[in-house]
């Protein structure tokens, strides 16, 4: 059954692609698990988006596909670049600093592992 692949999603995180692609990079290959555990000790804010993400793909494939947990890899994480919002920070002398308030989507795909 390796052609069975649970999926979560999460749009418009807060927080930039770019830093959240280095926790991405980490957890590819491993176990579900494990990445969870790796996670959850690392002090970065996208750490725990992440952890949340495959959290959640993990109760998708224990509940709706019947699968055990601990067999489970992370087969698939993509980071991709959400919509930006505009802010200002207001500066001396009356000016005004533009500031882009980044988001991302987070798509995580588990496989279950090779016995």
């Amino acid at each position: 059954m390796a052609d069975t692949v649970a999926r979560a999603f999460a749009f418009k995180v807060p927080g930039s692609a770019q830093k959240a692609r280095l926790l991405a990079d980490l957890v590819r290959g491993t176990r579900a698990l494990q990445a969870i555990t790796m996670l959850n000790v690392m002090p970065q804010t996208a750490a725990r988006l992440v952890s949340k993400v495959i959290r959640s793909a993990v109760a998708n494939a224990e509940n709706n596909m019947r699968l055990n947990g601990a067999d489970l890899l992370v087969k698939t994480i993509m980071i991709d670049e959400g919509p930006s919002r505009r802010g200002r920070r207001y500066g001396a002398r009356g000016r005004m600093k533009p500031i882009k308030h980044r988001s991302s989507h987070i798509t995580v795909e588990l496989a279950e592992a090779e016995r």
